[in-house]
């Protein structure tokens, strides 16, 4: 009785382990993910250390800022705890203009509320995360037979309407996002924002863009509405979508 009790408890143990190291072991077996890891897991640790962080991170955030060229990654390790800023990463090019992207080969990178949806690990970009676009707002307010698609956070700096980084830094993103969901974040943030909202050019600019556009005013006061209750809350807005498409925050 005692042996089958041990037997079992190994069983359970190695099953547990298993499934915790599953998706991090499966992406290491690809060369590039691999090479990651091996290149910058001592360095985001160490990193995560001198900041008082710890690693690896359960929940990752990322939030995009289109005209200020910048990617935030934000980390905690509880739902119940503010999320606190790891790194800020510079978008190292960009297309389109302002707004949400509403019909493929617009060039343009989609605003609104997404989620990692892809790991790509042989990507033609070197790494590569995919995003949820068209999602369901866009799937009703973008052009019905060709809203667009492939959205990725990639390496390489160049665009057509993606987010692009560095390889070092797509590198870095792809180890702490794979942990995060090894750790069970089957959905992991990214909202992209048209700029950020307390920077006194990039406002006058939105304000010009916007100023005889009813329609594209009423999205963006949405998204600062996202964007204001983030920084004083640290915590995410609740985010439904109405019939009209339209995203409603509570």
């Amino acid at each position: 009785m005692l042996k089958r009790l041990i037997l079992l408890a190994f069983i359970l143990q190695s099953t547990h382990a298993w499934a915790q190291n599953s998706f991090v072991d499966y992406q290491r077996s690809f060369g590039r993910v691999n090479d990651a890891f091996r290149k910058k897991e001592d360095t985001l640790r160490k990193e995560f250390a001198a900041k008082k962080l710890v690693w690896p991170a359960k929940y990752v955030y990322l939030r995009s800022f289109k005209y200020d060229s910048e990617l935030e990654v934000w980390v905690r390790q509880s739902l119940s705890e503010p999320f606190k800023l790891f790194k800020t990463f510079k978008v190292c090019a960009m297309a389109g203009t302002l707004g949400p992207k509403r019909i493929q080969g617009d060039y343009q990178v989609p605003e609104g509320f997404y989620y990692i949806n892809e790991f790509k690990p042989n990507s033609m970009y070197h790494l590569s995360l995919g995003l949820n676009y068209p999602n369901a707002s866009d799937v009703i307010l973008s052009d019905s037979a060709r809203p667009g698609g492939e959205i990725y956070i990639h390496g390489s700096c160049v665009t057509e309407g993606c987010i692009p980084i560095t390889n070092p830094q797509i590198e870095e993103l792809y180890v702490l996002t794979a942990y995060a969901r090894n750790h069970g974040q089957d959905f992991i943030p990214v909202h992209i924002f048209p700029i950020r909202f307390d920077n006194p050019k990039s406002l006058a600019y939105l304000e010009k863009v916007i100023l005889n556009d009813v329609e594209l005013k009423t999205f963006e006061k949405t998204m600062k509405q996202a964007y204001d209750f983030f920084n004083v809350t640290k915590q995410l807005p609740v985010v439904s979508i109405n019939a009209k498409g339209d995203y409603v925050l509570y």
